[in-house]
């Protein structure tokens, strides 16, 4: 009787963390907040094609002493990115869905060119993106906002 109960209990919170791991969720557009400022930098568009996730940066908030067109001239020469405008540029490459998160894709960082792995998550309605090299527990993680 008491295992009954118990799992009656705990069945439905199950369900409700269940609903709450969607794929989906991270679609759309969401705000980058610089790490060191606290302020907003640009606005990233997450999207699908086929099963793996991109996200392109589609706006731009720079401030009136800083290049209002940048250029990625830190990205690796071999990299299809280098010297390429910012705006538009698609720095979140190849994630794949893995259970309760995006994973096994790549972020680039176009104010120094760099690369490295990436994973994805929505903790609390926001976006956890978690940029590593190797180990994720080598790396720095960001919360992105939901644009409105």
């Amino acid at each position: 009787m008491l295992f009954a109960l118990i799992g009656m209990m705990i069945l439905p919170m199950m369900q409700v963390q269940a609903q709450d791991v969607n794929p989906d969720a991270v679609l759309g557009k969401w705000n980058t907040i610089d790490d060191e400022t606290g302020r907003k930098k640009s606005v990233v568009e997450i999207y699908k094609e086929g099963d793996k996730l991109y996200g392109k940066i589609v706006e731009l908030f720079r401030l009136p002493d800083e290049d209002p067109d940048p250029i990625c001239d830190d990205c690796d020469e071999d990299d299809p990115r280098y010297n390429q405008k910012v705006l538009g540029m698609v720095i979140l490459e190849g994630l794949e869905w893995d259970e309760d998160e995006w994973d096994d894709g790549t972020i680039m960082d176009p104010k120094n060119g760099k690369v490295y792995s990436c994973k994805l998550w929505i903790k609390d309605g926001d976006l956890q993106v978690r940029g590593y090299l190797g180990f994720s527990l080598i790396g720095r993680s960001q919360t992105w906002i939901r644009d409105k």
